[in-house]
């Protein structure tokens, strides 16, 4: 579990294919267009959970460098398949008892993949972002929804697209200062409106 609040941005360094799917590595060291360079994590241990552009995956490797496995199921529902070396992602460890939850609860598990399709505003950045409408994902107006990772607030929805409001400090410490119109971007739900969602898809196959 996680909150949306990043911790640090990343630079891939390497990609190599492997049994069942892609290792992906990272320098340990961030990249923060705020602050400069942040040192490595010092307590990290292999096994624990870091959202990487938002989806949960298991730590393999510290050191100089962090690596994950993905495996081919990930590659094919979020954008860890078109991630090339050089490419900044946003990391945040797992949520801790006792953490402030800043942003709402993200579970890491990927609803589906979209596309920034429009860019505007000069004090804040409005994207515009269109998905699958059949997809298992919906936003409301106000509700909360995750970005590669990061916490956001909706502010117009509609079946097949949403909006968001960038304000200057999360362009500057997400990799979001690097998007542009056309890139595509991990997207998950409000983890409690998915229940909402399952609630009455239910509902609906019960009374047909």
């Amino acid at each position: 579990m996680f909150t949306g609040i990043i911790e640090r941005v990343s630079k891939v360094v390497e990609l190599n294919t492997v049994a069942g799917g892609m290792r992906l590595k990272v320098f340990s060291e961030a990249v923060s267009s705020t602050s400069g360079i942040l040192a490595p994590w010092q307590d990290l241990s292999t096994g624990e959970s870091i959202s990487v552009d938002g989806v949960c995956l298991s730590l393999i490797e510290t050191g100089d460098f962090l690596a994950f496995d993905v495996i081919e199921e990930s590659l094919r529902r979020t954008s860890l398949g078109d991630l090339q070396c050089g490419d900044l992602v946003n990391l945040e460890r797992s949520l801790k008892i006792g953490d402030r939850l800043g942003g709402h609860y993200v579970t890491g598990h990927i609803d589906t993949r979209g596309r920034i399709t429009a860019q505007e505003g000069d004090e804040e950045t409005m994207w515009r972002i269109e998905h699958d409408r059949e997809a298992p994902f919906r936003t409301v107006s106000k509700g909360s929804v995750a970005v590669d990772g990061v916490s956001l607030t909706v502010v117009d929805s509609a079946a097949d697209h949403f909006t968001v409001a960038l304000i200057p400090h999360t362009l500057a410490v997400t990799s979001f200062g690097t998007k542009t119109v056309g890139d595509l971007v991990n997207l998950e739900m409000d983890h409690f409106g998915r229940w909402v969602e399952a609630l009455l898809a239910d509902r609906r196959g019960t009374s047909s």
